[in-house]
């Protein structure tokens, strides 16, 4: 199937049923497709060949994902870039990705003006809801096209998106991901959750450029309604999945966080939720268990990275428990086991496959690997090594077969000649009840070469001394794992998906000395 295959799949089951609902308004997908077609039968009379390279610059909103969608009809590649994201880290990704048409909202239009001298190769301006006197409006430049489905052959290796890594290590690379990854990617989804609802209700409360919008697709190509919220407010969330009965959704650790922080959040009504999916960052398990305990036995863990787009593996809300009680905390801790359609091993430096329960390199292999770095030989060789993608992230399995992922390869601490791995840390850390998150990192030291700093963030109203945490972590990791000093911060620099940027942490430790990675 192609990407844009999911979306009719929908479409076929439920034509005049409700597909979007954003404010008090509702779209169905008889009406989505039209517009889609009349975007994808615009750009091909514009010239716009197969794999030319397309961005959408707004905020969640149904007509935007709808350029999207018409953008994958055409067979045009989709950058996705975030309207929270500065202005110039926009520009980076739509310059260096060679992006020659732009759909935008009008709010993003004066920085969008500002920096046209600096796109060249961008052919094509669309205002999604207004005309502009540099840039016709959707409606406008749309207005003759048919609402036709156009013929556009494609194969399975074609490109559908080219994304930028996170960024969290340097310039971000751009990732090619074809139809058979994102097929791959739907596939385990489904697999993974069939809780049996024959109208879903899914939640697009983050980006919809990142996880959320992919995340949608399979609950439309199940015939079910996606609610489009503009960001993911506690109190906006909280409203939209009482009022339209939401089934499945995602977020991060760091806005679950908040929700818990709601004072009467226990008390809400969240009966209708089958699927709570929180990935891309690690989950404190004190607050896992806390969110299973407020919103059901419903959370799921995910894994995935840009490279293998969100299913690498998952932890079913079944498999959170174990004989009829919450499952141990080894288990809570893991990202599940990796999924059916895909082989995942732990390697060593050397490529050779390590024995289950040592640590090392998670590499994957399989349809749901990305094709490569764009326009990048010697990244991609550096990440696709004999067939297997190595993720950058340590991890070990354990004997029932569970992921565990360890730390990063660069955020990796060695102190004293010993290494410490910082999620292990933050696991402690975050236990603590006035701790709302917190990030591990090695700062220079003359002694161990690196050592073990916690920087904390801490809820509100809430204290404890760095001298406790110490102690805390003391007791439970030992003297070599314990953070040397404790920071206390008041909001940890966050990249637009939610993660905490280490690097940005580090770098003021570490100006004008060379770290090791």
């Amino acid at each position: 199937m192609a990407i844009i295959d999911f979306f009719d799949r929908g479409w076929r089951i439920n034509p005049t049923g409700v597909a979007y609902i954003q404010d008090e308004r509702s779209y169905s997908f008889e009406e989505v497709r039209a517009l889609s077609c009349r975007i994808a039968n615009g750009l091909l009379a514009a010239g716009f060949e197969k794999e030319a390279k397309a961005a959408v610059w707004a905020d969640n909103d149904v007509t935007a994902w709808t350029c999207t969608l018409g953008l994958w009809r055409a067979g045009v590649v989709w950058i996705p870039v975030n309207g929270r994201s500065a202005p110039q880290e926009n520009r980076y990704l739509l310059d260096a990705f060679d992006c020659e048409a732009l759909f935008f909202h009008q709010a993003f239009a004066p920085a969008i003006e500002a920096l046209r001298p600096s796109l060249p190769k961008v052919r094509l301006w669309v205002c999604i809801d207004a005309d502009l006197p540099w840039a016709p409006s959707l409606e406008t430049w749309s207005a003759a096209q048919p609402a036709t489905e156009p013929r556009v052959d494609y194969d399975m290796d074609d490109i559908v998106t080219l994304s930028g890594t996170g960024g969290t290590t340097g310039l971000p690379k751009g990732v090619m991901n074809t139809h058979r990854a994102f097929q791959t990617y739907f596939a385990q989804f489904m697999m993974a959750f069939p809780y049996g609802v024959d109208r879903p209700v899914n939640l697009a409360a983050a980006p919809m450029t990142h996880t959320a919008g992919m995340l949608s697709l399979p609950c439309t190509a199940r015939g079910g309604t996606v609610v489009v919220l503009p960001r993911p407010e506690p109190a906006l969330l909280l409203t939209a999945i009482a009022k339209h009965r939401v089934t499945e959704f995602f977020l991060p650790p760091t806005v679950i966080y908040r929700l818990l922080d709601i004072p009467g959040i226990e008390d809400q009504d969240f009966s209708s939720l089958k699927c709570f999916l929180y990935g891309a960052a690690p989950m404190s398990v004190e607050k896992l268990k806390r969110a299973i305990e407020v919103f059901g036995p419903v959370m799921a863990g995910g894994y995935g990275q840009t490279e293998a787009p969100a299913s690498i593996s998952y932890l079913t809300p079944a498999e959170h428990f174990e004989g009829g009680e919450l499952a141990p905390d080894g288990r809570l801790s893991s990202v599940g086991r990796p999924n059916p359609l895909i082989r995942v091993e732990i390697m060593n430096d050397r490529g050779e496959i390590l024995p289950q329960g040592e640590a090392g390199e998670i590499c994957v292999r399989g349809d749901l690997m990305m094709k490569g770095y764009y326009k990048a030989p010697e990244k991609t060789a550096e990440a696709i090594i004999d067939g297997w993608l190595h993720t950058g992230d340590i991890g070990h399995l354990d004997a029932e077969g569970y992921l565990h992922i360890t730390d990063r390869k660069k955020d990796m601490i060695i102190s004293g000649g010993f290494n410490v791995y910082p999620s292990e840390v933050e696991q402690v850390i975050w236990a603590h009840p006035a701790v709302q998150d917190c990030a591990v990192i090695g700062v220079p030291d003359e002694k161990w070469g690196e050592a073990v700093k916690a920087v904390v963030e801490l809820n509100a109203g809430q204290s404890v001394s760095a001298e406790e945490l110490v102690a805390l972590c003391k007791e439970k990791l030992g003297s070599v794992k314990a953070p040397k000093s404790v920071d206390f911060i008041a909001a940890l620099p966050r990249s637009t998906a939610g993660k905490v940027l280490k690097k940005d942490l580090r770098e003021q430790y570490w100006q004008g000395q060379t770290r090791r990675i």
